[in-house]
């Protein structure tokens, strides 16, 4: 698609998105006007999604974005239009940002929401200077925490980003199988910074972006440890490793989150070591309890703590580590578990589980490798998924086996 085109398609999204989401949520959570403030080159993570395509995520000098009537109307205190919000400024009748943001915030008797949070950091985009002024500006208003709107707007997905989110999955997913191939990867020659500058460079020419750098690790007999991120960071492939890639692109400003495992054959091998095969299927059978413990209004240490229950009354030992994604690679929303706690995450994991909402299905097991004298090992999967009325499926499947390489 030419950049004309998909700026239309994406502004025309973000017209409805508009249109739909922000006016549904503001009646939900009783927030009659909000207040979105951001300022050039220091702009609101919540701004930066409302803007149009041609602003390039940039604002103009002070932008205020202003929603009223429970987001029936709304208005940039700006010089200029910013896409679908009209400028309802004129500097010459009234030279005074801030007043003119009272003018337009007449009449409204209920609460106004600016961007503060202190649990979720892409919630409280307001900086201090900023706070300090619309403060003193509305301070005839009740003013309050626009967390749950800043939130539902951005982790709420429309019928066509899931398709759009979809679709990047897909391209993601081709990268991924190809790094983890004979195409790329030699045993005794690649190192793993070779596969992941490669996955780096081959996705920038294939015109998509990455949010991190690619992850690639290895585990192998005699290592003596369970994490590879222990380990060297930059090692030779041998045969005999299990090689393991974290690996995101983002396309259309979506993210995805992957992470796949393939094996190398050592000399006379022809499949994958049984233990390492079946670790695999245990973690596919963890995926499986902890999209079934999925449910909107549920939050996330509910969730966590019910899928650990049912894995360890099957013999698993999990770590679950599980977060949203879309417009944002560790996007808004609830957190289901991390690496390092196990136990429940003290604020954003009490906040519910969305409906229409993306998450990046994350996790571990532990297994013992019975081929390398029981030396402990984990095997690491992560893929998309979305959360709808009917439940969590995955966006584009999920790896069920160990790709083979050698």
């Amino acid at each position: 698609m030419d950049l004309r085109t998909a700026a239309s398609e994406r502004d025309d999204l973000l017209r409805r998105r508009l249109g739909e989401i922000v006016p549904a949520l503001m009646r939900r959570h009783d927030i009659e006007a909000w207040v979105i403030d951001a300022r050039e080159y220091n702009e609101d993570p919540v701004a930066r999604t409302m803007l149009p395509s041609t602003w390039l995520g940039t604002a103009r000098r002070r932008t205020l974005l202003v929603f009223r009537d429970f987001g029936e109307q709304r208005g940039a205190i700006s010089r200029y239009p910013v896409g679908t919000f009209p400028s309802v400024w004129d500097p010459t009748v009234e030279p005074d940002q801030w007043k003119a943001l009272t003018w337009f915030l007449d009449g409204v008797t209920g609460s106004i929401g600016l961007n503060l949070s202190e649990t979720f950091g892409l919630a409280d985009g307001l900086t201090s200077t900023e706070h300090q002024a619309l403060v003193g500006a509305l301070d005839d208003h009740h003013v309050t925490s626009a967390e749950n709107l800043a939130i539902g707007w951005l982790e709420t997905r429309l019928p066509a980003e899931v398709e759009a989110m979809a679709e990047a999955c897909r391209i993601a997913h081709g990268l991924l199988r190809r790094a983890l191939s004979d195409e790329v990867i030699e045993p005794g020659r690649t190192s793993t910074e070779d596969v992941a500058w490669w996955l780096a460079q081959t996705t920038h020419d294939s015109g998509h972006g990455i949010w991190f750098h690619p992850g690639v690790t290895v585990q192998r007999r005699g290592d003596g440890t369970s994490s590879p991120a222990d380990g060297i960071l930059d090692r030779v492939i041998e045969r005999g490793d299990l090689v393991h890639i974290d690996f995101g692109i983002v396309r259309n400003g979506y993210h995805t989150d992957q992470q796949q495992h393939a094996y190398v054959l050592g000399e006379g091998e022809t499949a994958p070591l049984a233990s390492l095969a079946n670790g695999l299927t245990r973690a596919n059978r963890l995926q499986d309890i902890l999209m079934e413990s999925m449910a909107p209004g549920r939050s996330g240490n509910e969730t966590l703590a019910t899928t650990r229950e049912m894995a360890e009354a099957e013999g698993i030992r999990p770590v679950v580590y599980t977060h949203p994604i879309g417009l944002h690679g560790h996007a808004a929303g609830s957190t289901i578990g991390l690496w390092d706690n196990q136990v429940g995450v003290s604020g954003e994991g009490d906040y519910p589980l969305g409906l229409n909402t993306g998450w990046s299905i994350e996790l571990a097991v532990e297994i013992d490798v019975a081929e390398w004298d029981a030396q402990e090992a984990r095997i690491m999967l992560e893929e998309n998924a979305f959360l709808g009325a009917d439940g969590v499926r995955f966006l584009d499947g999920r790896q069920e086996q160990l790709w083979l390489i050698g």
